[in-house]
Order: C-alpha cells, then structure tokens, then sequence
C-alpha cells in the first residue's frame, strides 16, 4: 500500500513537497516513481527513481524544478516541487514497479491514492 501526503493549494512560483509512504512490502528492492493527471487527460509521468542505484529520470517539463529522492529505510520517497506553475495542477499519484524506471502508467502495479497540488496564478 502507496499513501500521499503533502498536497495543498499554493500561489504561482511556490514550492510544495510531496511524499509517499510504503506499507506492507519490502519497497526499498521497487523502483518509484510519481505521476499526475488532471480531468480528462491521462496519467502522466513526473518522474522516477530506481531502487539499486537510484538513478532518477523526469519528464522534460519539471527538469529543474522537480526533484525526486528516496529513503529506503524508511520506505519513503519525495517529490520536492518547487517554482511551481499553475499549469502543475493535478492530482499526484505515487507508484511502484519491478524494474527500471519507466514513463508509462501501465507498467506500474502498485498505486496510492493520490493527493491533490493546485497551483494558483
């Protein structure tokens, strides 16, 4: 079990800091990563961290501003956001894999429920 935590409502060029909290799986050996998707669209990748060598990988659009860390002995990763958009919007999912990390939805099999970030302008 995945459970989010950190969401909220901030102002355009904030930061935020989302975490992700494994429970009941040894998830220090799966790869995480975080996903958004807003009404409509389909779930995106943010970006992702591997569970051996803990190399990350981030879609184009939160380089620089996305980071995404992990502490394997406390079955937590985050998401620290910062200069944050408007157009960041979105509920944000936490998810994990078998594997490298990878960009599609479909090849994660475990999910949290997500947490709401709304960005105003």
């Amino acid at each position: 079990r995945l459970v989010e935590s950190g969401g909220g409502l901030v102002q355009d060029g904030d930061s935020l800091k989302l975490s992700c909290e494994a429970f009941g799986r040894a998830f220090s050996t799966y790869t995480l990563g975080w996903f958004r998707q807003v009404p409509g669209k389909e779930r995106e990748f943010v970006a992702g961290i591997g569970w051996s060598d803990g190399v990350t990988n981030a879609t184009d659009s939160v380089k620089g501003r996305f980071t995404i860390s992990r502490v394997n002995t406390k079955n937590r990763i985050y998401l620290q956001m910062n200069s944050l958009k408007p157009e960041d919007t979105a509920v944000y999912y936490c998810a994990a894999r078998v594997g490298l990390v990878a960009t599609s939805p479909r090849a994660y099999n475990y999910w949290g429920q997500g947490t709401q970030v709304t960005v105003s302008s």
